[in-house]
């Protein structure tokens, strides 16, 4: 039986090139896939709803529909100091379209396969599944995110119900 790292390392290896939106999360720069993302928009008031889990800061009204935000921040154990917060991504995550809160939304990139590495291994204890890989472009690395995996499965349904309870 295979570690979640092993698995993962199996997945890596085939990192695709492709088009990648960047954006800019306490100064480190990442990367999401061009088609996971539905658009990209300015920072709207966000409504708190009780008692949802601590990453998720509320939910959005966009043009009438209902979008739940999510804080990448402190999904990922990251402080908020000198947090900008410019923009909202949307992205459709396993049929949900959710937001993600970033600093500040950079370019679009196309990365070549050739210039995406595997993410290392940190051992057995750190799940590094929501990664795609590390791209090294213009003497600077990116880490790459697998929008599908920085969520579980359980926490998107969890966002399904946020989206029910606030509409």
């Amino acid at each position: 039986m295979s570690t979640p790292t092993q698995a993962n390392a199996a997945t890596r290896e085939t990192a695709q090139g492709g088009k990648f939106l960047t954006f800019y999360l306490a100064g480190e720069e990442y990367g999401l896939e061009i088609l996971k993302v539905h658009e990209i928009i300015g920072m709207l008031p966000i409504t708190r709803v009780p008692r949802t889990p601590e990453f998720v800061r509320g939910v959005i009204n966009l043009r009438g529909k209902v979008i739940p935000i999510v804080d990448l921040r402190t999904k990922f154990g990251m402080g908020h100091e000198g947090a900008l917060e410019t923009s909202i991504i949307v992205v459709l995550v396993r049929g949900v379209q959710i937001g993600i809160v970033v600093d500040k939304v950079s370019e679009v990139l196309d990365i070549a396969s050739a210039d995406i590495e595997a993410t290392p291994s940190f051992g057995a204890e750190v799940d590094t599944r929501y990664l795609l890989g590390l791209a090294k472009t213009a003497g600077r690395v990116r880490l790459l995110l697998d929008i599908e995996h920085v969520l579980s499965a359980s926490e998107i349904i969890d966002l399904q119900s946020v989206r029910s309870d606030a509409a």
